[in-house]
């Protein structure tokens, strides 16, 4: 931060009351450096960083492999060795996406896109879609080596087998997440809710959804750290449960839930654009989540250069 900032920071009253507070708060393992050193850098990151701009190509790249991605879950269906996961796995999706979302995902997309899909086709369809779905992890890593802080990068062949490893360990997260809830719910939610049931069923789906809210925290979270470890060259300086995933995954859980009450209370984008509103909502959600996701990298990195110049 340039001495001219410092300089006006100093002569405003309550910020420089602030700044002198930050500074007494020492991080451990950073050799004296404070609070106010990793926020200084961070909103440095940030604002010279350009977020804005790489979140809306990480949103279009995800919106772009919604359709591949489902590709990939339908031909792995019948090799899943769990009766109800196509029902499981909607009723996941339901609880995930954005108000006004989950319909037209299910009924206009999901649902052509299994009627449409050939056993003929299975092997080019197979191919295709993780391609696609290696595109839109490309676009995250690539938005994270064009932050402000980020020094080391890969090549590009390297980073794409990099970001096809990752899309493909991201499904089979979301896979076991789906299934261990199917589990779950079968042998421990349910068992234990005819064990002490009142009768309320209320109560009970209370309980059946705070389930599959868990298990969704848990499946953000491996993701994030997934992609953050793998993301860059210097991903892996950090621990894999990182601070910056437990950041994001905070985040977008708080984020979700505000989106979703104003979509329901406030916006009237089906009413504007009828059935292509479902659309715009979730194109606009990734864009809302990009940006989390790459103020989370940007913590991770401002953290690893703190460390090098204790080093």
């Amino acid at each position: 931060m340039s001495s001219t900032i410092k300089d006006n920071i100093d002569k405003i009253p309550i910020v420089n009351w602030i700044a002198k507070f930050l500074k007494k708060i020492k991080l451990p393992g950073l050799e004296g450096l404070s609070l106010y050193d990793l926020l200084e850098m961070y909103i440095i990151g940030i604002f010279k960083g350009a977020l804005s701009t790489r979140a809306s190509a990480i949103a279009f790249s995800f919106f772009t492999a919604i359709f591949p991605f489902l590709l990939f879950i339908i031909i792995l269906i019948p090799y899943i060795p769990f009766e109800s996961f196509k029902v499981d796995f909607l009723n996941f999706l339901d609880s995930i996406l954005p108000p006004q979302t989950s319909d037209f995902f299910n009924n206009n997309i999901f649902e052509n896109i299994n009627k449409e899909h050939t056993g003929g086709l299975l092997s080019t369809v197979f191919l295709i879609s993780m391609f696609l779905m290696a595109n839109g992890v490309n676009a995250v890593f690539s938005a994270f080596e064009n932050s402000y802080h980020q020094q080391i990068n890969r090549h590009f062949f390297k980073q794409y087998v990099y970001a096809l490893g990752v899309a493909i360990i991201l499904v089979f997260i979301l896979i076991l997440t789906v299934v261990g809830f199917g589990y779950a719910q079968i042998y421990l939610i349910y068992p234990i809710i005819e064990t002490f049931s009142t009768g309320d069923v209320i109560g009970e789906l209370f309980w059946i959804t705070r389930a599959r809210y868990f298990f969704f925290v848990i499946m953000i979270y491996v993701s994030m750290a997934t992609i953050y470890y793998f993301g860059t060259k210097d991903g892996k300086l950090s621990s894999f449960f990182s601070i910056g995933a437990f950041f994001t995954t905070f985040l977008i859980l708080l984020s979700s839930y505000l989106f979703g009450l104003y979509i329901d209370n406030f916006s009237k984008y089906n009413e504007l654009y009828g059935s292509i509103g479902g659309l715009l909502i979730l194109l606009f959600y990734f864009w809302l989540n990009a940006n989390i996701v790459l103020l989370g990298h940007e913590l991770n990195a401002s953290l690893q250069l703190l460390k090098k110049k204790c080093g």
